[in-house]
């Protein structure tokens, strides 16, 4: 067993007690956490700072996950989903009901299947989706190796996976899909005129 391979399990057994770690995924390094353990997810807002109306993206390790966290889950949704997972594309649907106000406080909920084998080894070794965001202080720039996420927070977090630097360099995309026609509200490694295109794709379709 490679040493890689040895910290993905070790990554997997923090997360299932309850803990915290920062792992590279297709965009920028993550800090994961048990979406589904409140304290979990609690510790994840303390350790970046971050505020918490700012709900956190979920990664997910494929398609079929996405139904226990959105609904109802739109036909552009689904063609876009096809289109550019596992990749850089957030969608933000609207969140099940079910789902614990700590996770998502408003109406919508953001999710991504990332197309990185460290990350969805994790996800799958779960069984639960993971928190995706970025593994930075809120407010800093986001960190593409683990020496930039320990340089940031080193100590604060139960481990980081050491998996080279993130391929993609920037973070995800991030489309809403609660309306028609979709709204972009950050534009990173996919480009609007993919999703426009993808978007018209869909309308000629109908």
């Amino acid at each position: 067993m490679g040493v890689l391979q040895r910290e993905i399990e070790k990554g997997i057994e923090i997360l299932q007690k309850g803990g915290v770690i920062a792992f590279p995924t297709d965009t920028v390094y993550g800090l994961g956490a048990d979406a589904f353990n409140t304290r979990a997810v609690e510790r994840v807002y303390e350790i970046k700072n971050r505020p918490r109306y700012q709900a956190l993206p979920l990664l997910v390790a494929d398609v079929d996950q996405l139904t226990t966290l959105a609904e109802p889950i739109p036909e552009i949704a689904w063609l876009l989903a096809r289109r550019f997972w596992p990749g850089a594309l957030t969608l933000v649907l609207s969140k099940k009901d079910s789902l614990p106000a700590r996770l998502a406080s408003g109406s919508t909920i953001a999710v991504r299947v990332p197309n990185h084998p460290v990350c969805l080894a994790l996800i799958k070794g779960l069984g639960n989706p993971v928190t995706g965001t970025s593994a930075n202080v809120s407010g800093q720039s986001a960190a593409l190796t683990a020496e930039e996420v320990e340089q940031q927070l080193g100590g604060r977090i139960d481990l980081v996976i050491h998996g080279g630097k993130c391929p993609g360099g920037k973070e995800s995309t991030i489309v809403d899909v609660t309306h028609e026609p979709p709204i972009m509200l950050r534009q990173g490694i996919i480009a609007w005129h993919d999703i426009d295109k993808a978007y018209r794709e869909y309308l000629e379709a109908k």
